[in-house]
Formats: structure tokens, sequence, C-alpha cells
């Protein structure tokens, strides 16, 4: 009896080495990931020198604001990143900052003084890709409904892959969205299917050239805000070239 109560000490004591180290590991991937403001390149390494001037602006690519705004912020982003939402709507407990986007729609777009050029990073699987296909569809068939869309797509987001952003529950979203017809924003996106995914994954490799790694990144400028940054950090990067 001594013997066997024993052995299955040291067998439990040979297997919970392995399972601390693992659990240790899963605290320090979500505590890096949660602490990282998204995209943005290695801490510690100097982002490449960007100019906004360089970054392509296609009549595929959604524009809020008018077309002479002094100032331009290109925004790379996927509709499944938590630091996009955190920073176009807000809501999201693990990353409590003020969301930028609606302050600088009301005080810079709706004024004159910045334009926002959307731009695609849909990185993180297949919904990713869905919702980039579906943002064409509707800037091409609906661009004065774009923005509402854009908001209401981060207002519905969920856990990664937690059940929001197939086709379906985009369709049902738009849907519920007075002025789009989910129908023929289907049909488009069959239409345009190759096509679209050839200009995402352009977005996404300009993106990359610029030094953004991860999403959201952002461009004003001579500036690169990568990832999830306070409002502050934007608005001063916008009001040193008005």
């Amino acid at each position: 009896m001594p013997e066997q109560q024993t052995g299955t000490s040291d067998a439990l004591q040979k297997f919970a080495i392995p399972l601390a180290i693992i659990a240790a590991g899963a605290l320090v991937a979500g505590a890096v990931y949660f602490s990282n403001s998204g995209g943005s390149a290695p801490r510690g390494e100097q982002p490449p020198s960007v100019d906004v001037r360089d970054v392509k602006i296609q009549a595929d690519d959604p524009i809020l604001g008018e077309a002479n705004a002094p100032v331009t912020l290109a925004y790379w982003f996927d509709y499944q990143c938590p630091f996009c939402k955190a920073v176009d709507v807000g809501g999201v407990p693990q990353i409590p900052i003020e969301p930028a986007l609606p302050t600088l729609v009301k005080d810079y777009v709706e004024t004159g003084k910045l334009k926002i050029v959307f731009k695609d990073y849909a990185f993180l699987g297949e919904d990713s890709t869905t919702a980039a296909l579906y943002k064409h569809a509707v800037w091409e068939l609906y661009p004065d409904k774009f923005y509402k869309w854009h908001e209401a797509m981060f207002e519905a987001q969920d856990e990664e892959h937690g059940g929001f952003g197939n086709e379906e529950s985009i369709l049902t979203l738009i849907r519920k969205i007075s002025g789009l017809d989910a129908n023929s924003l289907k049909a488009k996106v069959a239409e345009k299917r190759d096509e679209d995914l050839a200009l995402i994954d352009e977005d996404r490799a300009e993106g990359a050239s610029f030094g953004i790694q991860g999403t959201p990144g952002f461009i004003t400028g001579t500036v690169l805000i990568p990832g999830a940054e306070q409002l502050s950090t934007f608005k001063s990067a916008i009001d040193a070239q008005l």
C-alpha cells in the first residue's frame, strides 16, 4: 500500500511540473496580448519613417470626410480585432480607453479638418475576410451608409470566432440598417469577390510596408500610431498639422 501511494505521488508530481509550465505560458501570453496595444512594432524597436502622402488612396478605399480636408488619417483595421473595437466604439473591458473615432469624427471630420481612409488588414481568419468583402460592397453600393454600418459591425463584435462575423450574421445585421439591401450586397460580394480579395491583400501588404504588424494601425502626417492609443495621441498628431 505505501508503495502504491509513493508511485501515485511521483506520477502526479511528474505531470504537475509540465502542466504548471503550460499554465504559466498561457498567463504570460494573455498578459502580452492585452498589454500590447494592437498593431504595434515590437516594443523597443524604432518604427520606420512614414508619410501619409505615400499611402495609396483608391476609389475602393472608403473615405469619411471632405476630399480636400487638410489632414488625412489612414486606418488599417480588422473587424474581428478587439483593439480596433476599443478605438472605434469602446466597450472592451480588457482595453479601458476612451474610443477615439467618435471624437475625431465630431471634432475634426465634421468640421472639415480631417478625412479618414479605411484600409484593410484582415488577418484574424475567415470571418475577417468576409467582413472586409462586405466593407467593399457597402462602400460601392451605399457610400453614405458606410460609416453607420462600420460602427454597427464593431458594436456587434463578440469574441473571435464567437459566432458573429460570418456571412449570415453580417447579413442579419445589414437587414437592421435602414437603407441597406442585404440581397444586393450579397450579390455584389459574389460578383467582385476575386477583385476585392486582391485589394484586401494589397491593403495589408501596404500597411506591413509601413511597419504595421497588426491592428489597428494609423498613419497621419509623418506619424505612425501603432495600436489602440489614447485619444490625446491622435489629437496631438492631427493638431500639429493644422
